[in-house]
């Protein structure tokens, strides 16, 4: 009886044993050293340093592209960075919650666009009245392909675009001092 007690308790402290091992925090090993990361410089975004972090360049810029967002805000431009239809929404809207979660105020300057952050402030022209609108984007849209904007019923009619469903517009980015748009003559599309 005493030998198979003392199996017992053996194979009892070898068991905790290896709990205790198993849930003890390891010793740091040492790591093998790092590898430079294999990258491709992309012309248009610039090159990169070993580490893979992007690193400021002195290249020339890349020609612009159509793209969902506004140039950034050190460029001063009176070329459009979005181009396409515009369409209105309003009374039957009015009060409702937008996507960023305020109520549409069809008597506001704002606008509903698919991808620009909540707040960002556009400048949309509409090259057939030659007339220029400032808005804020506070909602998600237009849900119709084709189109860039959703602007509200006062910014349409600051268009001079209301009598109409949907009209060409181009989306440009207001001056630095936000307080204004750039000039853009109606024959210049």
């Amino acid at each position: 009886m005493g030998r198979c007690n003392w199996l017992g308790r053996c194979l009892a402290a070898s068991a905790w044993l290896v709990i205790v091992a198993a849930c003890a925090p390891m010793s740091p090993q040492p790591l093998a050293a790092p590898q430079s990361p294999q990258v491709e410089q992309n012309p248009v975004e610039g090159a990169f340093a070993a580490s893979g972090e992007p690193h400021q360049t002195a290249s020339p810029a890349a020609p612009a592209l159509e793209s969902e967002t506004p140039p950034s805000d050190t460029e001063v431009s009176v070329e459009p960075f979005e181009a396409g239809y515009a369409s209105w929404y309003g009374a039957r809207f009015h009060k409702r919650r937008t996507a960023s979660g305020e109520r549409f105020d069809m008597h506001a300057y704002t606008a509903a666009h698919p991808s620009l952050p909540f707040g960002t402030v556009v400048c949309v022209h509409s090259p057939e009245t030659g007339k220029t609108v400032q808005v804020r984007i506070n909602d998600r849209g237009p849900h119709t392909r084709k189109r860039i904007i959703d602007v509200s019923h006062a910014a349409a009619k600051a268009l001079g675009i209301s009598a109409h469903g949907v009209k060409h517009v181009e989306l440009m980015r207001p001056l630095p001092d936000a307080e204004s748009c750039p000039e853009r003559s109606s024959s210049s599309n």
